[in-house]
């Protein structure tokens, strides 16, 4: 099954156009990407997701903690991360190649309704990514999923199908419970996830750590606490870094200015943002928006496409 995986997804590249970079599909959150090139670290928010590697080999960072993974692995992430990935190994031999698929929180609780046999929820909250294997009944689910790329007018019909055998192999896999714990009504991690998207919701406006808290029904110090558990970073950190990825967002993909990207995040000070800015990505915001556009060229032989929908992702 790998091998066959791995040919699908790279007859779909060719048929595509071949080259680098990243190829989109019919269906929404479905995206196959190829590198002949390791690629520096690449700062952006990680949704509910599965981001597979068929070929070469991936790291990502979130908060304090370091992610590797290979061939036929997966990264799965459960709530929306500020994280920073890089391709670690690819070459034009043996290019990387790897695919990401969105995963609906609506489908996973569905799903877990129906288990006769439900993941037991961990008693503790843990980090909200990890590294699994990709075993055989999840890569013949992703490679129905490349193969029905091919052929838009059944995606309507069958992509929901394939989306729902997806979600219960991972449901029903070793890592089922901590997929589980955020399709659970009134748990710490989904009390977690509303913060988030509340803070998503409201990016331009203040908002202090005790309203977050309230607005989720829980106290003060036992959010803090499973807040930093399940993204390793705090609340205000969180916010801090989403701000400035969707301003790096609107300046590189949306040809922002420096002065309205920072105001249009919440920045009252255009001087304070750039400086927290340079902190965050180790260069000032035009320098960084010119090294970004470079960086495409580079890889996919074509000018950067505007995106007027912000990447922040909506809640289930």
């Amino acid at each position: 099954m790998p091998s066959s995986l791995f040919e699908a997804v790279t007859e779909y590249i060719e048929s595509k156009g071949g080259g680098q970079g990243l190829f989109p599909t019919s269906m929404p959150g479905i995206n196959i990407i190829r590198s002949f090139q390791e690629v520096m670290p690449h700062r952006k928010i990680y949704q509910p997701s599965l981001c597979i590697v068929l070929q070469g080999a991936k790291q990502i960072l979130f908060g304090g903690e370091t992610l590797n993974y290979g061939v036929m692995e997966c990264l799965v992430v459960s709530i929306a991360l500020p994280g920073t990935g890089r391709i670690v190994k690819a070459s034009e031999a043996e290019p990387f190649v790897g695919l990401t698929v969105d995963l609906d929180v609506a489908v996973i609780r569905d799903i877990v309704e129906r288990m006769e046999e439900r993941p037991a929820a961990p008693a503790s909250s843990n980090p909200c990514a990890f590294v699994a294997q990709i075993d055989e009944p999840l890569a013949e689910c992703i490679q129905r999923l490349v193969r029905l790329a091919d052929n838009p007018k059944a995606v309507p019909i069958l992509y929901p199908s394939v989306m729902h055998d997806i979600c219960y192999w991972l449901l029903s896999g070793p890592h089922g419970a901590e997929i589980c714990k955020l399709s659970l009504p009134a748990s710490n991690t989904e009390r977690v996830a509303k913060a988030i998207y509340l803070l998503r919701d409201n990016i331009a406006q203040p908002m202090r750590i005790e309203q977050l808290a309230d607005a989720v029904n829980m106290s003060l110090s036992s959010f803090h606490q499973h807040f930093k558990a399940l993204t390793s970073m705090t609340p205000l950190q969180y916010q801090k870094q989403l701000r400035l990825l969707e301003a790096r967002r609107l300046m590189v993909a949306n040809a922002a200015s420096v002065a309205a990207a920072s105001y249009k995040v919440g920045y009252e000070s255009a001087s304070q943002f750039s400086r927290e800015y340079s902190r965050m990505f180790g260069v000032a915001p035009k320098r960084d928006v010119l090294n970004q556009h470079r960086l495409y060229r580079s890889l996919t032989g074509r000018d950067m496409p505007t995106s007027p929908v912000s990447p922040l992702g909506s809640p289930a």
